[in-house]
């Protein structure tokens, strides 16, 4: 019997199947996927992968590791996580907040979507959805700055993801720049300003 994991995934793989979700909305498709929603659904269907979203940037594998081997069902002395794949900043190769999590069992899989999406680690709810299988270059963030979308322009303070959004950091780098330069601009005008008063001062003293 399908547990309660395995019951939305059944649902939402009939929607993804259909192209659509509840209210008409086009359900998502990871767009590195080469395929149809059909094809998608059945790569879902067989995965024994999840994605684990909302992860602090300072996470360790380590951690990832701890937390997911909890989740076994099979009694047996083979636990339940084969391969721990971290999520990377394209261009530092720096850890962006993601990951991949492969197990062993499709029951394994579903048990980590169920137990484990909302809880806390390093004081942070993680998210935690089936995925339809790691392919190399998935770990790679796809953002403009190399990690994330959802981090290029977050206007709030995320301490865990690096502060200010990527694209809202460079701004404010900007705007901090030319109010430099405008100042030292303004500073320079002055001086020559000054400069210019005292030669006057000096040529009326010495007509004088």
């Amino acid at each position: 019997p399908l547990g309660e994991a395995g019951v939305m995934a059944s649902k939402t793989l009939e929607a993804i199947k259909g192209g659509v979700g509840g209210g008409g909305k086009r359900v998502y498709k990871d767009r590195s996927f080469r395929g149809g929603y059909e094809e998608y659904a059945a790569a879902l269907r067989r995965s024994t992968t999840v994605y684990v979203g909302n992860l602090g940037f300072y996470t360790t594998e380590e951690q990832i590791w701890a937390l997911f081997s909890q989740v076994d069902p099979d009694t047996s002395l083979t636990r339940g996580v084969r391969k721990i794949t971290m999520g990377l900043n394209r261009d530092t190769r720096t850890p962006c907040g993601f990951c991949f999590v492969e197990f062993r069992t499709r029951e394994a899989a579903e048990c980590a979507v169920e137990w484990l999406s909302g809880s806390i680690l390093d004081d942070r709810a993680i998210r935690v959805d089936m995925d339809w299988g790691f392919q190399d270059g998935r770990q790679y963030g796809r953002g403009r700055s190399g990690g994330q979308v959802r981090d290029e322009y977050r206007i709030n303070y995320d301490e865990g993801r690096g502060g200010f959004g990527a694209q809202v950091k460079r701004a404010k780098e900007i705007h901090q720049m030319e109010t430099s330069n405008n100042a030292a601009a303004a500073a320079g005008t002055s001086g020559d300003e000054e400069e210019r008063d005292t030669k006057r001062q000096k040529q009326g003293a010495d007509d004088a």
